[in-house]
């Protein structure tokens, strides 16, 4: 069976907390885990569904404190 591919998305305007590039972090989601990556380096963050459902506020999809 193949795998599914995963829809990344960039994030405009975001910096990558370790390399400070501008413009390099991709958000995705792989089984109700959101998680964001540089493209430049390996800088890589993870967040169950839940925790994001906590922060959000209903303006806003999810959050992500790099």
């Amino acid at each position: 069976m193949a795998e599914a591919r995963v829809k990344r998305r960039f994030v405009a305007g975001a910096k990558c907390p370790e390399c400070k590039a501008m413009d390099s972090i991709v958000l995705f989601k792989v089984n109700g885990v959101e998680t964001v990556e540089c493209i430049d380096c390996d800088y890589s963050e993870q967040q169950p569904d839940e925790k994001v459902a906590k922060k959000a506020t209903g303006d806003v999809i999810g959050v992500f404190k790099p």
